[in-house]
């Protein structure tokens, strides 16, 4: 199935009925009085969060979803049937924005969770509602009102504790593959991630966390080179991103050089994410002697200057991941225990996910505009090329 973690799609909600004008006619009653009843009201747009979605494919081909309009009210004060509601689902993840404005309706983040997105229209009335002691009998009737129209952005972004980033080819699909049930793609060249993949490692009986795995970084990721500054975003729900090093990269380069050119792409993405909590872990440390090993940790600990954790693991073989697996999982239960115990922090780390989302999007609608601009330049000149051929002047000369 294809990953599609965006969607735009136009909603509409379903129009009110109309009331009735009826009057009252039987026999022995000639003058029966208003009897028009109401219409039913028009029904609403929902979406729901569904865990066994994880892509917005349904949404890629049909993009406008309309609602049952309410029925006309009838004689002898007969309410017309009321429009079905229309639930669509989508991943839990989903952050839905107005594609006119920008401003964020809302987020899906629990299983059968609803948002309401456009509004039914309400009911008309009947001329029974108009009698009365100085109107017996009244030609008033009110029509429904329209269904709310909106144009929706849903944009997905996984749902995860720990994300992983580094350079391709780093080893980040072997090691979410070495600690969780997930099976990426893996091989020994780069760029074999396409998609983001999530995997649920599991600590002891009932400690567990999620780990998410995006497409490489590379050198600037950030203006639009590459895969992984699109998946970005789906780091921005997490609480704590792992810097995976490769300790022996096969171009030779220099570690704390790959090092910072990672910071720096994720600096340029959103400065929010920068400051976020990042563990230093360096991969593939079968590959190097003891010796050498310690003093290359050293020496990148030094120049980086480096305060967070820093970790040394093989996800081949598997040293070091209980470490730090158990590591994480300390980590975020106290995060969780500190949200819990004490509001403002939790009002802190919801704002601290908000703000990277916004600049997340901001940075990626930036990049939109730009590859827009470049196709519009590129065509101008396809045009002026084309013009220039045909001003080509021709002379004919006859030869005597």
């Amino acid at each position: 199935m294809k990953f599609i973690d965006e969607a735009i799609i136009t909603v509409e909600a379903g129009k009110g009925g109309n009331g009735c004008l009826s009057f009252r006619r039987e026999k022995f009653i000639p003058n029966g009085g208003p009897d028009g009843g109401d219409g039913g009201d028009g029904g609403s747009v929902w979406l729901e969060a569904d865990e066994g979605l994880n892509t917005m494919i349904d949404y890629r081909y049909q993009r406008h979803f309309q609602a049952a309009s309410g029925q006309p009210g009838s004689g002898g004060n007969r309410t017309g049937r009321g429009g079905d509601d229309l639930v669509l689902k989508v991943p839990v993840g989903t952050t839905v924005l107005d594609a006119d404005t920008s401003e964020i309706i809302g987020d899906l983040l629990q299983p059968q969770e609803r948002l309401l997105v456009a509004q039914g229209g309400f009911h008309g009335l009947g001329n029974t509602r108009y009698k009365s002691s100085v109107n017996r009998a009244p030609r008033q009737t009110s029509k429904g009102t329209p269904g709310e129209l909106r144009k929706l952005r849903l944009e997905l972004k996984l749902l995860a504790d720990v994300g992983l980033v580094g350079l391709p080819n780093a080893g980040k699909s072997t090691l979410i593959a070495a600690v969780s049930g997930a099976r990426p793609k893996i091989a020994d060249y780069p760029f074999t991630t396409l998609t983001p993949n999530l995997g649920v490692v599991s600590v002891g009986r009932y400690r567990s966390f999620v780990l998410a795995d995006v497409p490489g970084l590379i050198e600037g990721a950030a203006d639009g080179a590459g895969l992984g500054v699109r998946f970005l975003k789906h780091l921005t729900r997490t609480r704590l991103l792992l810097h995976l090093v490769d300790i022996a990269p096969l171009d030779q380069g220099d570690v704390i050089q790959h090092v910072r050119a990672i910071e720096h792409e994720i600096e340029k993405f959103s400065a929010t994410m920068y400051q976020r909590e990042r563990w230093l872990v360096f991969n593939k440390v079968d590959l190097l002697p003891d010796a050498e090993r310690a003093s290359l940790l050293q020496r990148a600990a030094a120049e980086l200057g480096w305060q967070a954790p820093v970790f040394a693991v093989s996800a081949v073989t598997g040293q070091g991941l209980p470490e730090l697996c158990g590591a994480i999982m300390s980590h975020l239960e106290a995060a969780r225990e500190a949200e819990r115990s004490d509001p403002e922090c939790a009002a802190r780390e919801q704002g601290a996910q908000s703000t990277m989302q916004r600049e997340a999007r901001q940075r990626i609608d930036a990049l939109r505009q730009q590859r827009a601009a470049a196709r519009a330049a590129e065509a101008d000149d396809d045009d002026d090329d084309d013009d220039d051929d045909f001003d080509v002047e021709v002379v004919y000369v006859r030869e005597d």
